[in-house]
């Protein structure tokens, strides 16, 4: 089941997507996402209203989350490529709500930064909070999954000697172009991710070379954060990023990038000067 956010008389709306039409969810996004983590294969009951896709302007399909929390150098490639090596423990960061943009929305530069890159992620949405989670319970938390490019600014993460402000700029967190409920997606772990920009292929790589699994980060971070519903957990992109080419390669106005998870679907934005 895809479950996405749509526009519809000018307000967010819940919806599911049946073919290429998309009927409203007369649930609360909280509600909605418990209800997915408990029982995913439970019919909901759309409205019997239904809007073609191609009409429609979709949103982020989650507008507000609690916490976006990020995995870095979760690909050992990813790792070396960056100068660094391959993690023993996770390493986590955050990304502010003001990063979150949806399918079709334009990714903005803004003129402090000349060094954008792209980073093509899986992330997860929090159904169930919890904390202190058992591995083999995490999975009971999951409502599902979608595309994610952790757009970051490297000239400002080298400035800083740290990574929020490079990755916290307003629209560099775009998620879609829906939630696909884990019962779609028996093993996370399987997937082919990719990105293209202006339609060349930059990072082609498979979810299974992960290093920290989806079951271990959420069980490692609930020992000391407590989850909850709408909560975003990015797991990490693959190598192939701008900033480690020779020559780099970096966005700029006037591209298009494209992020495409196996079974969840293609995520594309343009990108723009302010």
């Amino acid at each position: 089941m895809k479950i996405l956010n749509f526009e519809l008389d000018g307000k967010p709306c819940l919806g599911v997507l049946k073919g290429d039409s998309i009927a409203p969810i007369p649930l609360g996004l909280d509600d909605l996402l418990r209800r997915l983590s408990e029982r995913p294969q439970a019919g909901l009951e759309p409205s019997p209203r239904s809007f073609p896709l191609r009409e429609v302007r979709l949103l982020a399909p989650i507008l507000r989350p609690g916490k976006i929390i990020c995995v870095g150098r979760n690909y050992a490639e990813h790792a070396r490529e960056r100068g660094g090596e391959v993690p023993t423990q996770p390493i986590f960061f955050l990304k502010s709500n003001n990063t979150l943009c949806g399918p079709g929305d334009a990714i903005v530069i803004p003129p402090v930064t000349s060094q954008v890159d792209y980073e093509a992620e899986m992330a997860l949405v929090i159904g169930k909070g919890g904390k202190n989670i058992p591995e083999d319970k995490a999975y009971e938390h999951v409502a599902g999954y979608m595309c994610m490019n952790d757009v970051s600014a490297r000239d400002l993460q080298n400035a800083d000697k740290q990574w929020f402000r490079g990755k916290s700029c307003d629209t560099f967190a775009p998620i879609g172009p829906w939630i696909v409920t884990k019962d779609e997606i028996p093993d996370p772990h399987k997937l082919r991710i990719s990105l293209t920009l202006n339609g060349e292929t930059m990072q082609d790589s498979n979810t299974g070379n992960m290093i920290f699994s989806i079951p271990f980060l959420i069980s490692y971070l609930s020992r000391t954060l407590t989850f909850e519903a709408g909560d975003i957990l990015s797991t990490g992109t693959p190598e192939g990023v701008g900033g480690a080419r020779t020559p780099p390669v970096f966005m700029k106005p006037g591209d298009s990038v494209s992020i495409t998870v196996e079974k969840i679907g293609t995520l594309t934005n343009p990108v723009v000067a302010p």
